[in-house]
């Protein structure tokens, strides 16, 4: 699933006549670096949900060998629904297990591969994070990260206090669809109501379980937040 129904306001005026996921990184989309990453890597479809000019990511140039399944929130719903809310509504449009990330990362190198998918779905986790090295506009992390006695490491949530490092989430993971039924998620199946929640409070009770893995990605990864990034991208 890509996330692409986000209003971009960091990006303005940019993203006032174009959807963020559209915006240009070295003549190519963002949507497009991510749709030909996920084909290459064995997917045949990907879910991608919409509110701002879905329109225009609709009418996108398609990618050979995927096919696209839409969410449009804003059409259904008025607005983007939040990550997990959208996740939720999505759900239908699913597998058992699945990738997520947000359509407004850079990241060129990254391999959504076979055997990634294979070693989390033998494993019995709910979900396994991407995290990167914190950038400027993140210097505090996200989240830890703990080596496991057995298994893949552990994705851990600090405490403010705690002296741990912390990573930045680099919005890229596997999911089992468990996670965003109950207990651990309450929305109904299909978010009929259209309720909005953001996923950090599921990653992060699940990660209270120890029920989330995850792994340090090193290689090019930029979140296209705003302008400055996007000219500093394309210079």
């Amino acid at each position: 699933m890509l996330l692409a129904a986000g209003r971009g306001e960091r990006m303005r005026p940019l993203t006032d006549t174009c959807p963020k996921p559209l915006l240009k990184v070295r003549d190519k989309s963002l949507l497009q670096w991510h749709l030909e990453a996920l084909q290459r890597g064995g997917c045949q479809q990907v879910a991608v949900n919409t509110d701002w000019l879905a329109e225009q990511i609709v009418q996108a140039a398609p990618v050979s060998g995927l096919t696209l399944l839409y969410s449009h929130e804003g059409h259904d719903f008025g607005g983007a629904l939040e990550t997990a809310g959208g996740i939720v509504r999505a759900l239908p449009l699913l597998g058992e297990v699945f990738w997520v990330l947000a359509a407004d990362v850079y990241t060129p190198g990254f391999e959504f591969s076979q055997e990634a998918l294979a070693r989390f779905t033998a494993t019995d986790k709910l979900a396994h994070l991407w995290l990167v090295p914190n950038p400027a506009h993140n210097p505090g992390g996200d989240f830890g990260l703990q080596a496991a006695p057995r298994g893949p490491a552990l994705a851990l949530n600090l405490a403010k206090d705690d002296p741990r490092p912390r990573h930045t989430f680099s919005t890229i993971g596997l999911y089992r669809r468990a996670l965003f039924e109950p207990p651990w998620c309450e929305i109904p199946a299909g978010n009929p109501q259209g309720l909005k929640a953001s996923l950090a409070p599921l990653l992060r009770r699940a990660m209270d379980n120890q029920q989330v893995s995850a792994e340090l990605y090193p290689g090019p990864w930029t979140d296209v937040g705003t302008p400055q990034r996007l000219a500093e991208l394309n210079a």
